[in-house]
């Protein structure tokens, strides 16, 4: 008999224990029935239209985003408002809703983690060290072979889906790199990390202006990492296979899907 619901949330749970996440987040269970059977899981990166949309479409039982979908308060879920349309989708189409976000980030094999495997990093550890050994935010590890700047930017475009932002870089192209420091998703709050300053490059998403002008700034005068910014989505899709494939072994039987759809909000740019 497939697992419930609520068997496939406990099964997240010990995946990404919700006690993992940041007190700002909202992750795991959003919408369903508890005892409805699950066969099917579908994991995206966000709960928009067209993922739903794909979740029901593929008859699948639960969807899996990394984005949670409430996570900032609500007053109505009225269908006039896209979140409440949303989630009147899900509940018709007999398709759960879950999260796993932040404390899908801080373990061993959460988005930093991944995309640190990617990149071949070595020694790897987090940037901020979580409350078990092992997990944190971000990761910081060196590379197999030294690189330059540029190619290590050309990597990562070979590495990660294509976005309309591409991807921004501040630093010389010949500048060479060994260590790097990343965060998948936005990170410019760990700018001022000990571990982030000590790297030669930054990888991270949704750099603003300010802080990341104040970095390079700062790099001048006390020495700091050269910078990388990539798409946010783009950033945290990787991780979906890796997730995709740890339930598949929590739960034998259930067939688990990944989105392939871009959820990235650009659509164009122009080139100056």
């Amino acid at each position: 008999m497939p697992p419930t619901v609520h068997e496939v949330n406990s099964a997240i749970q010990t995946l990404w224990p919700l006690d993992g996440a940041e007190p700002w987040d909202a992750p795991g269970f959003l919408s369903g029935d508890p005892a409805a059977q699950v066969s099917s899981i579908h994991l995206a990166v966000d709960a928009v239209a067209d993922t739903v949309d794909e979740a029901i479409e593929l008859g699948a039982d639960l969807l899996l985003v990394h984005h949670p979908l409430l996570l900032r308060g609500v007053t109505s879920i009225a269908e006039d408002r896209y979140k409440g349309a949303l989630l009147a989708r899900l509940i018709r189409g007999n398709c759960a809703l879950i999260a796993a976000h932040t404390n899908a980030d801080v373990v061993e094999t959460g988005t930093s983690a991944v995309l640190a495997h990617a990149l071949g990093l070595h020694g790897q550890k987090p940037i901020v060290e979580g409350t078990r050994p092992g997990r944190g935010l971000g990761r910081v590890g060196k590379l197999k072979q030294p690189t330059s700047l540029g190619a290590l930017a050309r990597t990562l475009g070979d590495l990660l889906p294509a976005t309309a932002s591409g991807i921004r870089v501040a630093g010389r192209y010949e500048q060479p790199i060994t260590t790097v420091a990343l965060c998948g998703g936005a990170g410019d709050s760990l700018l001022s990390e000990p571990a982030v300053l000590a790297a030669d490059v930054y990888i991270t998403s949704d750099l603003r202006h300010h802080p990341a002008s104040e970095s390079r700034e700062n790099a001048r005068v006390a020495g700091g990492p050269a910078l990388i910014d990539v798409a946010h989505w783009a950033s945290e899709w990787l991780w979906l296979a890796a997730a995709a494939s740890e339930l598949r072994a929590a739960l034998p039987g259930v067939t688990v899907t990944v989105s392939e759809l871009r959820t990235d909000p650009w659509d164009f740019t122009v080139v100056q």
